[in-house]
């Protein structure tokens, strides 16, 4: 048994049922799990390691719902700068299909750095394409060397050009290689207990790349096991009119004729939902991951969050691929959320200078979605808040630092409105992935130098 004593901190943002915020507040942590929170002076004085945090401000891990890493190898490519979803993806999917098992592997380290240094601890991903060999295995065992807990999504696309899909029919597998991957990848890595690294989930790719068998017999197969269903859903106005045609149903609709709907699954985007569609995600216990950067990148639309989080809906966070967002910064994530959802308060016509102006989304709240709402839209109970009995998943920000000069007003709703920064620390379970605005689990110049090698060799088709 280990023990670790946070002290000293500005302010500790708890995110409890009661949403604390203690100033001189801390945490001891005995074998990865909190065992008590309060202020310093209420704590033990003794630990196998001391972290005094005098200056900064700690919170939880932030935890990201939606990404998908292999897309860090294609940021930025020239003709898909510009374009929005559906010609976006058939810009790019040529070039994933010459992906390799270590590009998976490079990729996935890129991205989990990237996003334990914006504050992240857990982090799910949706990996959807198997090419040339490589598997979910090869991210699940490069993201055991970062230290972030890994919601491993088994993608997947079933229905290519040929049968009406988008993808090309190079890009999909076969149905009954999916399911059975599926169930070998649960029974293999699945661990559903309190303090798990490794979580597997169910997602057919989308509406426009899988049949609806595919997706019953997922969701089938998921209940079986007792893991999550996650799929895109109701993204831009193309899927709509894609459905539309195809099945005769709106997304949302299409989603109840195959069983997905329910507190076991999410669903990423949904920006193109109405009023009754809010209301069957809160009545059903559907969960939203929100991607506003990517939203705004490929000028799919703005989602109705604010909505949907006054209705009771679960919603977390998601930076999505990097490729859509060309970056993985959960806490610039956040500060995006709450700034378009203020756009979107004016877009739809209120004026702020009246008494009925609309509902501002403030920092606090996008930081809760950020952290409990990304727990809860992933199903865990173990992290999320900085609560005794949940795990030691905490990051901590130094504010004596030029970016916040004169913003101590208010020292935690500064780390939105001001620009956001690299934290300083990032602890997983009571181990440092971060510390002192460094990663200690990786080594970031040669992990730099080997993603630009897969990255040159994917785009000049090596």
């Amino acid at each position: 048994m280990t023990t670790l004593l946070v002290r000293n901190s500005a302010l500790l943002v708890t995110m409890d049922e009661q949403r604390r915020e203690i100033k001189n507040g801390g945490l001891f942590v005995r074998d990865g799990f909190i065992e008590q929170v309060g202020s310093s002076e209420q704590l033990p004085s003794e630990a196998d390691d001391i972290l005094d945090l005098a200056d900064h401000v700690v919170l939880p891990g932030l935890i990201n719902t939606h990404h998908h890493f292999y897309q860090t190898l294609t940021r930025v490519v020239p003709a898909a700068q510009n374009a929005n979803l559906f010609h976006w993806l058939k810009t790019l999917y040529p070039i994933w299909a010459r992906m390799t098992s270590e590009d998976v592997r490079v990729s996935t380290q890129t991205a989990l750095s990237e996003l334990a240094l914006s504050g992240c601890t857990t982090a799910s991903d949706h990996l959807y394409l198997y090419p040339n060999g490589s598997r979910l295995d090869d991210e699940i065992q490069a993201a055991a060397e970062v230290g972030l807990r890994l919601h491993a999504s088994r993608g997947s696309m079933s229905l290519g050009e040929s049968k009406g899909g988008l993808p090309p029919d190079r890009v999909v597998e076969s149905e009954d290689a999916i399911l059975r991957d599926s169930q070998r990848l649960i029974e293999q890595y699945h661990n559903p207990k309190a303090g798990s690294m490794v979580q597997i989930v169910l997602a057919p790719c989308s509406p426009f790349s899988v049949t609806g068998d595919l997706m019953r017999q997922s969701a089938a197969l998921a209940r079986q096991y007792g893991v999550r269903l996650h799929t895109h859903l109701a993204e831009t106005q193309d899927e709509e009119q894609f459905c539309l045609q195809k099945f005769g149903y709106r997304p949302v609709e299409y989603m109840e004729t195959l069983n997905w709907l329910g507190d076991d699954v999410w669903f990423a985007h949904s920006v193109h939902v109405n009023d009754d569609e809010i209301e069957v995600y809160r009545a059903t216990g559907c969960g939203v991951a929100h991607c506003p950067t990517s939203n705004m990148r490929l000028a799919s639309g703005i989602a109705p969050i604010l909505k949907m989080i006054t209705s009771g809906v679960k919603v977390g966070l998601g930076v999505d691929g990097s490729a859509s967002n060309d970056g993985s910064n959960l806490l610039e994530e956040s500060r995006q959320a709450m700034l378009v959802a203020r756009l979107k308060a004016a877009l739809e016509g209120a004026s702020l200078s009246h008494e009925d102006a609309p509902l501002l989304m403030t920092a606090r709240q996008a930081l809760e979605i950020a952290t409990r709402g990304g727990a809860r839209v992933l199903g865990r109970t173990d992290i999320g808040s900085l609560e005794v009995g949940k795990c030691a998943d905490f990051v901590a920000i130094n504010l004596n630092r030029l970016d916040y000069a004169g913003a101590l007003h208010d020292p935690l709703a500064a780390l939105l409105f001001c620009a956001p920064v690299r934290v300083d620390y990032t602890v997983v379970g009571g181990r440092f992935v971060v510390k002192q605005g460094r990663l200690v689990t990786i080594e970031e110049g040669d992990l730099v130098k080997r993603h630009n090698q897969a990255a040159k060799r994917l785009l000049n088709g090596e």
